[in-house]
């Protein structure tokens, strides 16, 4: 599965890519922040993790932006960010995310939650 991992931090990526090779998966494209990340998505990008936080154009926006791409509808998007209360995450939610990982996290975590988000895409819900 290939992965496209967007935060603007590049210790923060590496944290997300690493952890990722720890679980198994290790064909990644990296991007510094939403803008950028449109712009290296494609069709074969098949699940992305976002940071929320980001200059030029925030992990919400990147996440709406990319669902209103026709080839950016049903890839599954997981948030990776610090924001925790309640109505973050249903904005997040609402702008399309299919999964929310607040920092700090374990490989196990971000795997579980991986999980989850295949598991929930794959049955269509």
């Amino acid at each position: 599965m290939k992965f496209l991992v967007v935060d603007d931090s590049a210790t923060m990526r590496r944290i997300v890519i690493n952890s990722l090779q720890r679980i198994g998966f290790t064909s990644v494209v990296e991007a510094g922040d939403g803008e950028e990340a449109l712009e290296r998505f494609d069709s074969s990008v098949e699940f992305v993790i976002t940071d929320w936080n980001m200059p030029n154009m925030s992990g919400i926006d990147f996440a709406r932006a990319l669902r209103a791409r026709p080839d950016g509808q049903n890839v599954p998007i997981l948030m990776v960010t610090t924001r925790s209360v309640r109505e973050d995450i249903l904005a997040a939610v609402q702008a399309g995310v299919n999964n929310y990982v607040v920092k700090p996290f374990t490989p196990q975590v971000l795997k579980e939650k991986i999980d989850q988000v295949v598991a929930t895409v794959g049955a269509g819900i």
